[in-house]
């Protein structure tokens, strides 16, 4: 593992004292709404580089009092460099707003792609795996847990290769942590059942992606928001005759998706295990 990827030829003009404004922009078309605000493509006029621009309006942040959240999200993001994370070059306000100038990931989310194809090969989902396995450890390294990953909060650049965006419920912590947060289908038991939870709440996520990357929905959906948490903390899992899918992919989504914490697979076991071995792409995958 060399060190850091060499960055791309340009990047927004970037200098310790830089103080960015709208001015340094060219606006184009929106790329995506959300809760809070909108994100749009962008151009630096200085370096002509691409970025996305995430628009958040204070008076959102304000009502649902995420001063602390948006505060710790811009200090988390900026300190993470792996090409399997979306950088986060800087930010900036006005009276009304607050600006993320974003790495531009031309690819967009990849759950846009999982619902065009209903499910992904084994190949295409070892690899995916395999990408976050790594970010992940790399994040846990700098004490960071993200805990909303989902396809809505990966990303694919030009390349197709996957990028981890959206550090909203992240949290740097050495210590188990308490907050229940993230998404219903892809919440740990131990967040669910609102017990301490550590790393290990990241580790479950990726069996859950890796059953909905290859059945295509996540393995714990119910009717109702109840029987969600039940089947979640039950571990109520099986697998469905179709597609059909190899047995180490069912081994590996059967050893993260454990109940106690400490007995799932390891991010370092993920990388060396047979199925990503055998089906993922390793010209696609990074390493930091």
């Amino acid at each position: 593992m060399a060190g850091h990827p060499p960055k791309p030829p340009k990047q927004p003009t970037e200098t310790p004292k830089k103080q960015w404004s709208m001015a340094d922009f060219e606006i184009g078309k929106p790329l995506g709404k959300g809760k809070f605000g909108r994100v749009y493509l962008a151009r630096e006029i200085k370096s002509k580089y691409i970025v996305a621009l995430k628009v958040i309006f204070k008076e959102q942040i304000e009502k649902y009092k995420l001063q602390h959240q948006l505060r710790r999200e811009m200090e988390i993001q900026t300190s993470l460099r792996h090409p399997n994370v979306l950088r986060l070059y800087g930010w900036f306000h006005d009276s009304d707003r607050i600006f993320f100038i974003l790495e531009y990931a031309h690819g967009g989310e990849l759950y846009k792609e999982l619902r065009k194809t209903g499910h992904f090969s084994e190949s295409q989902a070892a690899t995916y795996i395999a990408s976050l396995a790594q970010a992940l450890a790399y994040c846990h390294e700098k004490n960071v847990i993200h805990r909303d990953i989902k396809p809505e909060n990966l990303l694919l650049d030009h390349e197709g290769r996957l990028k981890i965006a959206d550090f909203g419920w992240s949290v740097q912590s050495k210590t188990k942590r308490h907050t229940m947060c993230g998404t219903l289908d892809y919440l740990a038991p131990e967040m669910v059942e609102n017990k301490a939870h550590d790393y290990a709440v990241d580790n479950w996520t990726l069996g859950i992606l890796c059953y909905e990357f290859l059945f295509g929905a996540p393995p714990f959906e119910a009717e109702s928001q109840s029987d969600t948490f039940r089947r979640i903390m039950k571990v109520d899992l099986s697998f469905p005759s179709t597609p059909v899918v190899s047995t180490e992919a069912t081994t590996l989504i059967s050893q993260l998706l454990v109940k106690d914490s400490s007995k799932r697979l390891s991010l370092q076991k993920i990388m060396k295990h047979p199925w990503i071995v055998k089906y993922a792409d390793p010209t696609s995958i990074c390493s930091k």
